[in-house]
């Protein structure tokens, strides 16, 4: 019988990834300017006001308010009437230094013996659903959302929008686990007051959805995906009927609170770590962009269609305890799941500094994971640069989403004996 999948999105100015993106924005200026850095930094977003706090060891030092008010002024919040600007909010640091405990753990004279920066289960997934190997719910539901905030920035044809919002799809699968159709797509976007009238604010924001947002969405979307869609889907656009109030006015964020959006839309699994504001010897984040990077070459290689992957670690640990892979019945190849996680092993070395050495991690790659999920996006090559009142200015060519790259097809197909 066919059965319904859902999965949500936030967007840039959601006062979750307001956090998550002023964490990663630290952490990018802390490996900029010291790439052996070992960060661990959570920001609160409320009323007029950040807090920063958590653990640092470096030989930098930034102004991080700085930092804070340019993400938040970057993103869209630049007016009083929001109440939360980056011009205009207080901006709190209670970050101190890492613990000895923890770092003793961590840090050794030869550093591929490096441990693992804390104990956890990480998980990485992949299907060939989608061109880009992810969830399509999902994939949609992110698209939705970036296309709604380039319209946003474009102050064109829906210049009322303000940076807050959600998107939600529902599609509905075959026994054979195929997408169907999309049933639901459901949207609250924050918005400018238009007059007293809500109903026609209602009815124009509907309208510019339908005529404006939707053919934008499907324009980046493969011929099969745009099939998809028809007339028969049900919208809920900003179902309480009024989104004026909204970003961190509206409710408080805290990094780390997105982790389903962060990564697969609730199709595989997750561990319960979150990622952002976290430098790679936290296996949390490191180790999780290595799963992924597993099972989209598997996938890609022809191993099977669908593929988890689980890792875990011990802090200070050298070696991961375990290594699981599950296929879903899906595989295509003459070998049990725990066989194909024994080749896995062989083929990656998942080491905690193996892992950062292969992805670079140690490179200030991680504002831009921090919107949009961290997974499914193209791998591409970027110029950055950092400045600091303290350490002056660096200039970097950084490698974006390197574990998205599928540069192990190869390896994965000789080891499995696959044409």
């Amino acid at each position: 019988m066919a059965y319904l999948f859902t999965s949500e999105s936030v967007s840039e100015g959601h006062p979750d990834k307001i956090a998550d993106q002023i964490s990663d924005a630290l952490l990018d200026h802390f490996l900029a300017f010291d790439p052996e850095s070992k960060v661990a930094c959570e920001s609160l977003v409320t009323t007029g006001q950040v807090v920063l706090a958590g653990e640092v060891k470096s030989d930098t030092y930034l102004d991080v308010q700085s930092i804070a008010r340019e993400v938040i002024n970057n993103i869209g919040y630049t007016k009083g009437e929001y109440q939360f600007s980056g011009d205009s909010c207080g901006v709190i640091s209670l970050i101190h230094e890492q613990s000895q405990d923890i770092n003793q753990g961590v840090d050794r004279a030869n550093k591929e013996e490096q441990g693992a920066g804390d104990q956890g289960m990480m998980f990485g997934y992949a299907t060939r659903e989608t061109e880009n190997f992810m969830p399509l719910a999902l994939d949609i539901s992110h698209k939705i959302l970036q296309e709604l905030a380039a319209l946003r920035k474009e102050a064109k044809d829906m210049p009322y929008l303000r940076p807050d919002a959600k998107a939600q799809v529902t599609i509905e699968y075959s026994d054979e686990n195929v997408p169907q159709r999309i049933d639901t797509i459901v949207i609250s976007t924050q918005h400018d007051p238009f007059d007293k009238d809500d109903t026609r604010m209602l009815e124009q924001i509907k309208k510019d959805i339908h005529d404006f947002l939707i053919p934008r969405v499907k324009l980046r979307l493969p011929a099969y995906v745009q099939e998809l869609f028809n007339d028969d889907i049900t919208y809920h656009i900003n179902p309480t009927g009024k989104f004026v109030i909204g970003g961190p006015h509206g409710d408080a964020g805290l990094t780390g609170r997105k982790i389903i959006v962060d990564t697969y839309g609730g199709k595989g699994a997750h561990g319960g770590g979150a990622f952002s504001g976290k430098d790679p010897s936290k296996v949390d984040r490191s180790a999780a962009y290595a799963a992924r990077h597993i099972a989209k070459n598997l996938v890609a290689a022809g191993v099977a269609d669908e593929i988890l992957v689980q890792l875990s670690y011990a802090i200070g640990v050298v070696e991961p305890t375990s290594v699981y892979v599950n296929t879903y019945g899906t595989s295509k190849v003459d070998l049990s799941d725990g066989a194909i996680s024994q080749k896995v092993k062989q083929i990656f070395d998942l080491r905690p500094f193996a892992i950062e050495s292969r992805l670079k991690l140690r490179n200030p790659i991680y504002l831009e994971s921090a919107a949009y999920g961290h997974m499914g996006k193209a791998p591409r090559m970027v110029k950055k640069v950092f400045e600091s009142p303290y350490s002056g200015r660096v200039e970097k060519e950084v490698e974006l989403f390197t574990w998205e790259k599928l540069d192990y097809v190869d390896q994965v197909k000789a080891a499995f004996d696959l044409k």
